[in-house]
C-alpha cells in the first residue's frame, strides 16, 4: 500500500509538516505528563480510524515503559481500572473533544470540570492543544490513506 501524497517529499505538506511539528513541542514540553499525552494521541487516532498514529503512539508509548495491560484497554477506558482518575478525565476529554461533531454545543460542561479537578490552566491548555494536534495529524494520515505498521519508535526525533 501506498500513500496517496507523500508528506515527507512534497515541499508544501513537509512545510506544514515543520510547523505542526514545532506546535507538537509545545505541548511535548509541557508539564501534562507524557503518559497522558500517549494515551490522548492513541484514542483519539482509533476514534478517527488512523492506523498510522495509532500504530506510532502505541510504539512509543511502549518504548517509554506504558505496559502492554494499558495500552490493549485505552479503547475500553471506561469500564478499565488500570488509568488514574486524571487519566480517565483526559481520556473523556480528548473523546468529546474528538468527537466534537456528535454532540450539538460542543464539549460538556461536566467533561471540563472533571478535567479541570486534575489538571492546572496549563495543563489543559496543553491539553486542548494536543487534541487539535493530533486531530490534525489523524485526518491528514486518513485522507492519504498512510500506510501503518512500519514506524520504529523514535522515528521522527
Amino acid at each position: 500500500m501506498e500513500a496517496r501524497l507523500n508528506f515527507f517529499t512534497n515541499p508544501v505538506a513537509a512545510k506544514f509538516a515543520r510547523y505542526i511539528n514545532s506546535a507538537g513541542k509545545v505541548v511535548s514540553d509541557s508539564t501534562l505528563p507524557a503518559a497522558t499525552q500517549e494515551l490522548v494521541k492513541i484514542r483519539a487516532s482509533q476514534i478517527n480510524g488512523c492506523g498510522f498514529c495509532t500504530d506510532m503512539h502505541t510504539k512509543d508509548a511502549a518504548a517509554a515503559g506504558e505496559t502492554t495491560q494499558r495500552l490493549h484497554l485505552v479503547a475500553a477506558w471506561r469500564e478499565a481500572k488500570v488509568f488514574t482518575d486524571a487519566e480517565r478525565a483526559a481520556l473523556e476529554l480528548v473523546e468529546e473533544g474528538t468527537r466534537i461533531a456528535d454532540a450539538a454545543g460542543g464539549v460538556p460542561d461536566e467533561v471540563w470540570a472533571n478535567a479541570a479537578k486534575h489538571y492546572d490552566e496549563n495543563q489543559l491548555a496543553a491539553l486542548v492543544s494536543l487534541i487539535a494536534l493530533i486531530n490534525a495529524y489523524n485526518r491528514m494520515n486518513v485522507i492519504v490513506q498512510q500506510p501503518a505498521g512500519d514506524y520504529q519508535p523514535g522515528q521522527f526525533g
